[in-house]
C-alpha cells in the first residue's frame, strides 16, 4: 500500500463507495482541485497508455497530472477520492443523439431538406434522459435533429452536464445532419431513393456555391458582394471543414452513394452514422475515403447470402475499417447503454480494446474534438468515469462521473440507477 501518501477507507472500498478527504483547514471551503486514487487508468491515448495504481489530479476543469501513485504528490486542499480497486476511463462520446435537448420544439419535418434549422435553440442541459446518460458514463454527445427528412438541420456538440446551454455547448454548429435511406424515403409516401439523393445533392450544391461566391469576394477575385443568406451562411463552416456532416446511412447501396456523393465528390468531412445491416460490404470503398464509421444501434443482422448472423462492427473490422465507433441513436437505445452496445459488438465478433476506443477516442476524433475529450491526458478536459471494472463488461457500473472537472454524477452514496 502507498503508506504516508493517502489514507484508505477500507469500509468504503468494500462496498464500492468513495471517500473524499480534504485538508482540515480547508474543510469549509470548496476544494482547490480533485485527486482520484484508482487501480487503473485506461487512457485511450494514441500510445494506448495504461497506468496501474494511479493518481489523477484535476484542477480548473482540466486534467493536471496522471501518474503512478508513488510518483504523484497530492497538493494540500485537494479533495481525495479513493477508488483503489476501480478503473478510471475517459468519458464516453456519443456521435448520434436526440436526447440532450427538447427536440419536440424543433419541427424538422417541414421540407425534404431543412438547412435553416439548428438544435442549438433546443438544448436542455438537465433533462431526465441526459441525467441517465451521465449515470452510464457518457460525457459528450452530438445533438442532432431527426431522421425523417433528407437534411433535418444543424446539430450541436455538447457536454452532458452544466447549468445552462452556454455551459454545455462545445461547438455550434456541431454537424450537419443528413439522412440517406430508410426514414426519408417514407416522407409523405413515395419519395424514392433517386429523388432523395438528388434532393440532398442539390441542397449541398447550393450551399457550396454560396460559400464559393463569398470566398471569391473575400479574396478580391470579384467586386460583386454576394447577398447574405442566413440559411446557407452556417454552411460555410461545412465547406471549410470546421464541422462534419453526420449522415444517417445504412444498407450497402445507400452507404455507397453517401461515400461517393458526400465525401468523395463534394469533399465534405463525413461521419457515417448507423452503418448497419449489410453496409459493411462497402468496406473497400470506405477504406479509400476519409470517412469515419460509427455503427449502431443495431449490432447484428441476418445475412441472407451467408445464411448466418453477422456482427456489424465485426464485419467492418474484419474488412479493414478501423476508424470504427459505436452509437445508440438515443432514445432508440437508451444513452446509458452506449457501453453495452459496444459490449454487444464484441459478443458478435469485435475486439474489446478497439471497442472501448470506439466509444471514447474514435468518436472524439471523428467529431473533431479529440484535442479536448476522448482520452485521459494532461491538459484535456477532466471528463471521465470511475467504473467498478472494465466499462465494456455488462457487470460493471459507473460509480462517479466528472464533466469539466466537476462531479456530474455520484453513485457512491448507496443509491445507483445502474
Amino acid at each position: 500500500m502507498r503508506s504516508g501518501l493517502i489514507k484508505t477507507n477500507l469500509i468504503g472500498i468494500a462496498f464500492g463507495f468513495a471517500t473524499a478527504i480534504v485538508a482540515p483547514a480547508l474543510a469549509d471551503q470548496a476544494p482547490v482541485g480533485h485527486a482520484f486514487v484508482v487501480a487503473k487508468v485506461v487512457s485511450m491515448d494514441d500510445s494506448d497508455t495504461v497506468v496501474n495504481d494511479a493518481v489523477v489530479l484535476v484542477r480548473d476543469g482540466k486534467i493536471e497530472t496522471v501518474g503512478e501513485a508513488d510518483q504523484v504528490t497530492i497538493p494540500a486542499g485537494y479533495a481525495v477520492h479513493h477508488f483503489e480497486d476501480r478503473w478510471l476511463a475517459p468519458g464516453l462520446v456519443e456521435g448520434h443523439n436526440h436526447t440532450s435537448g427538447g427536440l419536440g420544439d424543433l419541427n424538422d419535418m417541414v421540407y425534404l431538406t431543412n438547412p435553416g434549422l439548428d438544435t442549438r435553440s433546443a438544448i436542455d442541459p438537465d433533462n431526465d434522459l441526459i441525467k441517465r446518460a451521465r449515470m452510464g458514463g457518457v460525457t459528450t454527445v452530438m445533438l442532432i435533429p431527426g431522421s425523417g427528412t433528407n437534411m433535418s438541420g444543424l446539430g450541436t456538440l455538447t457536454k452532458t452536464a452544466g447549468k445552462d446551454p452556454c455551459d454545455v455547448i462545445i461547438r455550434s454548429p456541431g454537424s450537419l445532419k443528413i439522412a440517406q435511406a430508410g426514414n426519408p424515403e417514407w416522407y409523405f409516401g413515395g419519395v424514392g431513393r433517386s429523388f432523395m439523393n438528388w434532393n440532398t445533392r442539390q441542397t449541398l450544391l447550393k450551399a457550396r456555391d454560396y460559400h464559393l461566391a463569398w470566398e471569391r469576394f473575400e479574396k478580391g477575385e470579384t467586386t460583386v458582394k454576394p447577398e447574405f443568406d442566413p440559411t446557407f451562411e452556417p454552411f460555410r463552416g461545412l465547406f471549410r471543414k470546421e464541422y462534419p456532416a453526420t449522415v444517417h446511412t445504412q444498407i450497402y447501396q445507400v452507404l455507397m452513394t453517401t461515400v461517393d456523393m458526400v465525401a468523395n465528390k463534394l469533399d465534405i468531412w463525413t461521419v457515417l452514422d448507423h452503418c448497419t445491416f449489410d453496409a459493411w460490404k462497402v468496406a473497400p470503398l470506405v477504406n479509400k475515403s476519409s470517412c469515419w464509421t460509427i455503427n449502431g444501434p443495431r449490432q447484428y443482422q441476418f445475412d441472407r447470402t451467408a445464411r448466418r448472423m453477422i456482427g456489424n462492427a465485426s464485419g467492418w473490422w474484419k474488412n479493414g475499417v478501423h476508424k470504427l465507433g459505436i452509437n445508440t441513436d438515443a432514445p432508440v437505445v437508451p444513452e446509458a447503454e452506449l457501453s453495452y452496445q459496444a459490449a454487444m459488438a464484441c459478443w458478435y465478433g469485435w475486439e474489446p480494446y478497439p471497442a472501448l476506443r470506439g466509444v471514447t477516442a474514435v468518436p472524439a476524433k471523428a467529431l473533431g474534438v479529440y484535442d479536448r475529450v476522448g482520452s485521459i491526458q494532461v491538459g484535456k478536459d477532466a471528463d471521465f468515469g470511475i467504473w467498478t471494472g472494465n466499462p465494456l463488461d455488462p457487470r460493471s457500473a459507473c460509480l462517479m462521473l466528472m464533466v469539466n472537472g466537476k462531479i456530474a454524477y455520484d453513485g457512491t452514496t448507496g443509491v445507483r440507477r445502474f
